[in-house]
């Protein structure tokens, strides 16, 4: 006796459901036209968010040229590949625009303007790397230390460390967050790109940074960080082992947004002497090495090639050579021949053309180039100065020494 009842019920019901749904879909068709978004978007699972933000997935742009890469590796390249140090720097006019705009360390901290500059060499010249734009001196700055880029002057510390006391003044806790910029202009730069060349990241090494903390800028003595050595060794060795580890954590940091290639400046070694080097700098070199891969090992990020590089250390190729870097960077004072003997033939050089050359006539440029590039041959090779491009360099140099290592072999 109840089916009477049901049935008028259930057309109602059907009847509200289907006039539900056709207003639904009205209203959704209105929302699209006028450009707003329905529903609200659902969260991405968390390790993919993760992943994403790291910048170490596959959502880059598949890279086209990777001659850097494979030369590191010792396999074969299609060309010998060029990048140069300080490649995004004073030579360039439209550098000169942006600093008259901004401070240097704006210009760091700002990931556009960072990317910006990075770019700004590979417009002109047919490199095979990007260097990301940043400073050695961000790892102190991220510990507390003011840094300030002074015009005509350089980097000046003004309240560098006087005793071992001020190490109470280094804020360990932290300091990656603080240099996130740096990760974020590195993700943005390889979207960038699009592909076209890897991108460096880099750091000071634990010495030179040292150095500069404890001088208060640069200096052609460093007497006051080699006398912390022998006054302090306890409290050097401790200010080391900051560094060291910050410096560790700051790569890691920089793998997973997205660099595919790492080089470390011992800028100051040619400060120590052989044995200071192997007892001071090298120790800290090989943990940076070794504590890096393990790191990214354990979070399964896959570890990128090294470059070591300390400038004033050709005396101490050999043990560089056997610090696990897949490449070691050399200044102009050593031969390409007798680097390559040092090392042997399973590690990748780096280098060496006397910046200085750059301001040769392009006909006597290309001529030094080509001798240099054909010293070191194709084979794990890659081509750049042997130190940073210097500020008053001729654009033309650049444009000759890039299609001189391209023309040599």
């Amino acid at each position: 006796m109840v089916e009477p009842v049901i049935r008028p019920f259930v057309v109602r019901f059907l009847y509200g459901l289907l006039a539900g749904f056709v207003t639904a879909t009205l209203i959704v068709a209105l929302m699209a036209r006028q450009g707003i978004a329905p529903f609200e978007t659902q969260p991405l699972p968390q390790p993919l968010v993760a992943r994403i933000s790291e910048g170490y997935g596959d959502d880059f742009p598949p890279l086209k040229n990777d001659n850097l890469l494979r030369a590191a590796r010792g396999e074969p390249v299609d060309r010998v590949p060029v990048w140069v140090m300080r490649q995004a720097g004073r030579y360039l006019p439209e550098f000169q625009e942006v600093r008259a705009k901004h401070d240097f360390f704006t210009v760091c901290r700002t990931p556009e303007l960072a990317c910006e500059v990075t770019m700004q060499p590979l417009r002109r010249f047919d490199l095979d790397a990007s260097i990301i734009f940043s400073d050695i001196l961000v790892i102190p700055q991220a510990l507390g230390i003011t840094v300030e880029m002074k015009p005509g002057v350089g980097p000046v510390l003004p309240e560098p460390l006087v005793g071992p006391a001020d190490l109470e003044r280094l804020n360990q806790t932290g300091t990656i967050e603080r240099l996130k910029y740096v990760g974020e202009a590195i993700t943005m730069m390889r979207r960038m790109l699009e592909g076209k060349v890897p991108l460096f990241g880099f750091t000071g090494a634990p010495w030179t940074l040292m150095g500069y903390m404890i001088e208060g800028g640069g200096s052609k003595t460093m007497s006051k960080a080699k006398a912390w050595l022998s006054d302090y060794p306890e409290a050097s060795q401790q200010l080391l082992d900051i560094l060291t580890d910050q410096v560790v954590d700051y790569l890691v940091m920089q793998v997973k947004a997205g660099a595919q290639m790492l080089q470390v400046f011992e800028s100051s070694a040619d400060h120590l002497s052989k044995e200071q080097f192997l007892s001071v700098s090298l120790p800290c070199l090989k943990r940076i090495r070794v504590d890096l891969l393990r790191k990214l090992a354990d979070e399964q990020v896959p570890a990128v090639p090294m470059v070591l590089f300390a400038k004033g250390a050709m005396h101490s190729l050999a043990e560089q050579a056997q610090t696990g870097y897949e490449v070691i960077g050399l200044d102009w004072t050593i031969d390409p021949e007798e680097a390559r003997k040092q090392v042997g033939p399973n590690v990748t050089l780096q280098g060496n053309l006397d910046p200085q050359d750059m301001y040769q006539t392009p006909e006597k440029l290309r001529e030094l180039v080509l001798t240099m590039v054909r010293k070191f041959g194709k084979h794990r090779y890659i081509a750049n100065l042997g130190h940073g491009i210097t500020p008053q360099t001729p654009i033309e140099s650049m444009t000759v020494l890039v299609q001189a290592v391209h023309d040599a072999l």
